[in-house]
């Protein structure tokens, strides 16, 4: 993936409100939102294509990016974006400034890895039911991952994997595990699949129930 991805220059806009944005759309731009880090917010447009791009790779959405700003660079977090409703265009754009020696707040995604060759799913007759595609983690902005893996490989039939099983690159952590013992969440559990392996197994399971006591 090239860097350029997460490089995007960007024009500070005093023409505002609901007609200038719609203005801005029509010529191929993006209206855009700068805040954070106890400043105050900027107004700005990028260039849509460049945006839509760069939307495409999942790491735009949990990567520190750079904002070209005039002759200032300015590192930045995506917080939120405006899709339309059916157009393949991108509305508007939040970014969050970030501070490198101050924490920053932000979802990343979950890649569940070795789903295909876990005993559990590929033997036994196994699928994995996800109850996250994301967590909210709290880090540095140097130590923030892209993603973070979740390994299936030796998750046995009927297992549910909880965030607390999450392995954590260093520095980051969970911030729903900060709220106290009652949040450690189901991520993931290995369920017996519907169809002949799922039948075998409860006929198994009934003739061992009416088996006769030796």
């Amino acid at each position: 993936m090239s860097d350029g991805i997460f490089t995007l220059d960007a024009e500070i806009r005093t023409d505002l409100g609901k007609g200038a944005s719609r203005r801005l759309r029509h010529a191929g731009k993006v209206p855009a939102v700068l805040y954070g880090a106890d400043k105050e917010a900027v107004s700005l447009t990028l260039t849509h294509n460049k945006v839509f791009q760069a939307q495409a790779f999942e790491a735009f959405y949990s990567h520190v990016l750079t904002l070209n700003i005039g002759k200032e660079k300015v590192e930045v977090l995506v917080k939120d974006m405006q899709r339309h409703a059916f157009k393949p265009v991108v509305m508007h754009l939040d970014f969050l400034r970030v501070d490198a020696k101050k924490a920053v707040h932000t979802h990343v995604p979950l890649h569940f890895i070795n789903e295909e060759t876990a005993d559990s799913i590929k033997l036994n007759g196994g699928h994995a039911e996800h109850h996250m595609v994301d967590v909210e983690i709290s880090c540095l902005p140097a130590d923030l991952p892209e993603f973070i893996e979740v390994d299936l490989q030796n998750v046995e039939l009927g297992q549910t994997l909880h965030l607390t099983d999450l392995v954590l690159p260093k520095g980051v952590s969970l911030l729903e595990l900060n709220k106290g013992e009652n949040h450690d969440l189901a991520v993931v559990t290995v369920k017996l699949a519907k169809g002949p392996k799922a039948d075998d197994a409860e006929e198994g399971d009934a003739a061992e129930e009416e088996a006769p006591a030796e």
